[in-house]
């Protein structure tokens, strides 16, 4: 077997579960089964509102906890990371489910696993650590106001506002609501926001959303005023099946896969970064949870849940409570697989009014204002990527976003980078010249040092200094100090040489690196140079030439002068 057959064995190898994932449990177990049963009761009312917000209904949510939470757990890259449905995932299957339905979700779902599977076969998670904070700062704040918009219709008590943006469904269901005003399901929404962000600040670690969702649960049947329910949920797991895949339609559903696949790679890979922050010594494979979050949205799909991904707020829970092991977030899908199988009547009971509270808490704990100042703050260009990310994902959606995000960051950063190319003239040094000598020489050579990167950005500034050199016979341009030189950069560097060739300048090259002469000649630009003997080594070498060409034009220019 060759060596790279080898190397691609074990590399497919290395994205399976390791002996050494579940060392950690032997450990300390009961720490890591309370923590999952901690992060269970935390998980149950947002599986069941990001089920319903999603299109799919709260089963749909409930099981994607399950069997995604369960495969993520043992096949991903992170011994702390809690997966399931998350705001943001759903924010991109609302335009899904309104196109093609239940059974798009479901295929978009599918393609995304096999995706994120194919870029952790290609070793490209470690890439995340590219993407600009304002960027990632910016869709966060921009999802957060997109799934409170979408809670809107629900608090309000609404059940037939329409509209093809988000925000135009919110606007029409605030409409209605004035036109025939019902409190009692704002009031629900409301409270449960407040008991949770009260106390989230008073005890983190208390499960404050199902206290104040069962306490809203309890007083809907009290009260007299029939509030909308989450309904019949199944008394256990659906059985899997394939039904729902349809050959014909992966060319329309690619692009909305390709959208859940970057999302919740991110999503996932931002989450597993936070978790090692939280903890000591613990480092997560990149690579592996790619792998881990793939194969969970392959299994989702076949139960009828939806595409899923790691999840930022549980998996700070399941560190808080003390996991230390892969085992805390299995024991989290465990529990609410339980819970499925033994209290669904109860959970059919819940009012969606008590999940858009629950939603609407999430998203202002979701925004770090501090941060967003500090960013906005910070340089002009990360205020216009962050505000640029945040209106784009409202107005249109959260792939749209990233990309105009990351282009207008790179643009800036170019921008930045192009302004540390420079072109600088130097003196030359006196050698064994006289004063009349040096001056004579001074005034016919000049010496330019190029510092930092030759490329497209740089190259029109490059050009225009260069174009301004006059009154001189020999020019040594000095390349030992440029970083990096692309095609656009060699071939602005051409253009510079033929023009003052064609003004009777001579010009030298001096100090190319091997990785940038393999670019001139490739693109023949120092072809001619080269065959003429002006490309040298290094910078004295060149002065030695360009001395001796000048020495000649002015012992040529002599008699003339003293006739």
């Amino acid at each position: 077997m060759s060596g790279a057959v080898l190397a691609i064995r074990d590399r497919l190898l290395g994205l399976f579960p390791q002996r050494a994932d579940w060392a950690a449990a032997r450990r300390s177990p009961g720490r890591d089964l309370l923590a999952g049963l901690t992060v269970a009761v935390v998980a149950l009312p947002l599986a069941l509102a990001f089920g319903v917000t999603s299109g799919l209904g709260a089963e749909a949510g409930l099981v994607t906890a399950v069997i995604a939470g369960a495969v993520a757990a043992i096949f991903g890259g992170s011994n702390l990371q809690v997966s399931g449905p998350t705001g943001a995932m759903t924010v991109v299957l609302v335009p899904v489910v309104q196109r093609f339905g239940a059974t798009g979700v479901l295929m978009v779902g599918a393609l995304a696993g096999l995706v994120l599977i194919v870029l952790a076969a290609a070793r490209l998670g470690r890439n995340v650590r590219y993407l600009p904070v304002p960027v990632i700062e910016g869709f966060t704040a921009g999802i957060a106001v997109v799934i409170a918009l979408q809670q809107v219709p629900a608090a309000l008590g609404v059940a037939d506002a329409h509209g093809e943006r988000v925000w135009a469904v919110a606007a029409d269901a605030v409409a209605r609501f004035a036109d025939r005003p019902h409190p009692v399901p704002l009031l629900v929404a409301l409270a449960v926001a407040a008991v949770m962000l009260a106390g989230a600040r008073w005890r983190p670690g208390w499960p404050f959303s199902l206290v104040a969702v069962a306490a809203a649960t309890g007083l809907a049947e009290l009260l007299p005023v029939d509030l909308a329910r989450i309904g019949a949920l199944p008394s256990g797991l659906p059985a899997p099946a394939l039904d729902f895949f349809d050959l014909g339609s992966v060319g329309m559903l690619l692009p909305s896969a390709l959208a859940v696949a970057a999302l919740a790679a991110l999503e996932s890979l931002l989450s597993a970064t936070v978790a090692d922050g939280m903890t000591v010594g613990e480092r997560h494979d990149p690579d592996r949870e790619l792998f881990g979050q793939g194969l969970a949205n392959l299994a989702s799909p076949l139960f009828g849940g939806i595409p899923a991904t790691a999840a930022i707020a549980r998996t700070a829970v399941n560190v808080r409570a003390g996991a230390r092991s892969k085992l805390a977030a299995l024991t989290h899908a465990v529990a609410l697989a339980v819970i499925v199988l033994v209290a669904s009547p109860v959970v059919g009971r819940i009012p969606l009014a008590a999940l858009a509270g629950v939603l609407l808490a999430t998203t202002v704990r979701m925004v770090e204002a501090g941060s967003l100042r500090a960013l906005a703050r910070a340089t002009r260009g990360d205020a216009l990527v962050l505000v640029l990310t945040f209106a784009v994902t409202v107005a249109l959606d959260l792939v749209t976003a990233v990309a105009v995000g990351v282009g207008v960051a790179v643009l800036i950063a170019l921008r930045a980078v192009a302004r540390t190319a420079r072109v600088e003239q130097v003196p030359l040094d006196r050698g064994e010249h006289s004063d009349e000598e040096h001056a004579l020489l001074a005034d016919h050579i000049v010496a330019y040092r190029l510092d930092g990167p030759l490329f497209f950005a740089a190259a029109h500034n490059f050009l225009l200094q260069l174009s301004d050199v006059a009154d001189v016979r020999v020019v040594i341009l000095r390349m030992s100090r440029v970083s990096t030189i692309d095609a656009t950069g060699a071939q602005v560097l051409g253009d510079a040489v033929l023009r003052l060739q064609r003004r009777g300048i001579t010009v030298l090259l001096s100090g190319i690196a091997p990785g940038h002469d393999q670019v001139l000649t490739t693109l023949g630009v120092a072809e001619q140079l080269r065959r003429d003997g002006l490309v040298f080594p290094d910078t004295p070498s060149a002065i030695r030439h360009a001395r001796t060409v000048a020495l000649g034009v002015l012992q040529r220019s002599a008699p003339a002068v003293a006739h």
